[in-house]
């Protein structure tokens, strides 16, 4: 499992490591405590809505969004309630496509205020997107059928592997499998999770901290081993565009470590 930030989707290479490590050290020159923001700081967050929070997210993808009883609910769906509380207006939660998010679309045309969907904070992404702190540590992983006798990426040449579009499982795969492996690329993770499970793929690679489900779910299915790739997931928004919401997010986000309150919805939801 992975870990909560408060104990302490992989970068291409190295070399893109290290930008994002850097560019967080910039971003953490624009955060502030929530509880030290000035009213007029908070009436400087520009909202694509009055009165409400928009939230971007990619559904389904649990425990971080999912479905229940007709609205959307989740670790990041619960993190972006209390980024709505500290700004005191209301959320309102919409199902996007990932690659909406990450290649800056949905927030850079005001589709929402904010994107909250198991982001990796990449190099990449960050041309396009600007984000916060990081509030959670991943890694990949791969699940495959039990008996299959697959453990590393480099026993993939040849066998069918499915990743979900526009992820660091998908960029993992592209950089460290043999080029005869089969990859295919699904729009979301309920697609991949029933390809798996239907016998259509020899391996799944994701994040580690939906893995758990894909088993779960399905007996016939194994965690057969975790990459330690240094992911963070990051919330995001509009590339230098809304500064003051990205001070309220980095500032809420300490003090829900602070207070405890970030411990009590992480156990919610990973025990």
């Amino acid at each position: 499992m992975a870990q909560p930030i408060r104990r302490s989707r992989p970068a291409r290479t190295a070399a893109a490591a290290l930008s994002s490590v850097a560019l967080l050290a910039t971003l953490g020159a624009c955060g502030g405590a929530a509880s030290g923001e000035s009213a007029d700081a908070l009436t400087d967050v520009q909202l694509a809505f009055n009165g409400a929070l928009t939230v971007c997210t990619d559904s389904p993808y649990a425990p971080f969004v999912y479905e229940e009883k007709g609205k959307l609910v989740g670790f990041d769906v619960d993190l972006g309630k209390e980024i709505a509380k500290a700004l005191k207006v209301d959320v309102d939660v919409l199902d996007v496509a990932f690659d909406d998010i990450t290649s800056g679309d949905s927030l850079n045309n005001d589709v929402c205020d904010v994107a909250i969907s198991a982001m990796t904070i990449t190099g990449e992404r960050a041309r396009v997107l600007d984000f916060s702190s990081p509030y959670f540590d991943a890694r990949q992983a791969l699940v495959v059928p039990r008996g299959s006798g697959l453990d590393e990426i480099s026993e993939l040449g040849g066998q069918r592997v499915g990743v979900q579009k526009d992820t660091t499982g998908e960029t993992y795969v592209s950089d460290y499998a043999p080029e005869s492996t089969k990859v295919t690329a699904y729009d979301d993770a309920a697609a991949l999770q029933a390809a798996l499970g239907a016998g259509e793929l020899d391996a799944a690679l994701l994040d580690n901290t939906v893995s758990g489900a894909f088993v779960a779910e399905n007996p016939n299915l194994k965690l057969s081993r975790e990459f330690e790739t240094g992911e963070q997931y990051g919330m995001a928004v509009k590339k230098d565009g809304n500064i003051p919401l990205l001070r309220t997010i980095n500032g809420t986000l300490a003090d829900l470590r602070e207070d405890g309150t970030y411990d009590e919805i992480y156990d919610q939801y990973f025990g």
